[in-house]
């Protein structure tokens, strides 16, 4: 974890969350992200905790409140829409213009799995905006930002847009078993934690299950 560090104050750490781990233990149990938050504590009481969520299968910056009052900030924050996120997606296909927005309505696909998102006119208004980074035989490497903080948004707006995220088994075209990493991964995250100072600004490095198609769609590895 602490390999994984990329930034630390009194008030909050961001980390680079891997792949394959989720941040919650669910009802089946093992292992979570979570259960190793107390190499975090860097002399505090209590382990860190988090001020959201990310998928299992989606890398990069992670936000953790190091204290109760520090949670209540992040929560207000990021529940105000004020705190600054940025997701890099390779994706199939893509859009025919270099950017746009996306408004589609998320709703519960089914209520026993409540992480599970469809689109519904009824649901609850999701808003989502791209930016083309840069193109390769039949990809295209977005810059995403989620406007709302639905579960599941950004890959169910992509694949609703018909362009999926590449290694989506469920809302897009990979297959259950032997399907490529999901290649999606949260780049940068803005958080204004400080009325006297500017908002920090913390970015995560590409994992290397992305690397090869980003390099495809022109990223220079930087």
């Amino acid at each position: 974890m602490l390999a994984r560090l990329l930034y630390r104050d009194g008030l909050m750490l961001v980390i680079d969350k891997p792949a394959g781990l989720p941040v919650h233990r669910g009802p089946k149990g093992g292992d979570a992200l979570e259960d190793y938050f107390d190499a975090l504590r860097f002399g505090l009481p209590r382990s860190p905790a988090l001020a959201h969520r990310l998928d299992r299968d989606t890398t990069g910056c992670l936000v953790l409140g190091r204290h109760r009052k520090a949670l209540a900030l992040l929560g207000k924050l990021f529940k105000q829409g004020k705190v600054g996120k940025c997701y890099w997606a390779v994706v199939e296909g893509g859009p025919e213009t270099d950017e746009g927005h996306i408004d589609i309505p998320l709703a519960k696909r089914d209520e026993s799995r409540g992480w599970w998102m469809m689109a519904d006119r009824g649901g609850l208004p999701s808003k989502s905006t791209w930016k083309v980074m840069g193109r390769g035989s039949g990809l295209t490497w977005l810059a995403l930002e989620p406007v709302t903080g639905r579960t599941h948004q950004l890959r169910v707006h992509c694949a609703e847009m018909g362009w999926p995220v590449i290694g989506d088994t469920i809302y897009g075209n990979a297959p259950r078993t032997g399907a490529p990493a999901l290649q999606l991964h949260s780049r940068e995250v803005t958080v204004p934690i400080s009325k006297n100072k500017p908002p920090v600004k913390v970015i995560a490095p590409v994992p290397e299950a992305m690397r090869e198609l980003l390099t495809k769609c022109g990223w220079s590895g930087l």
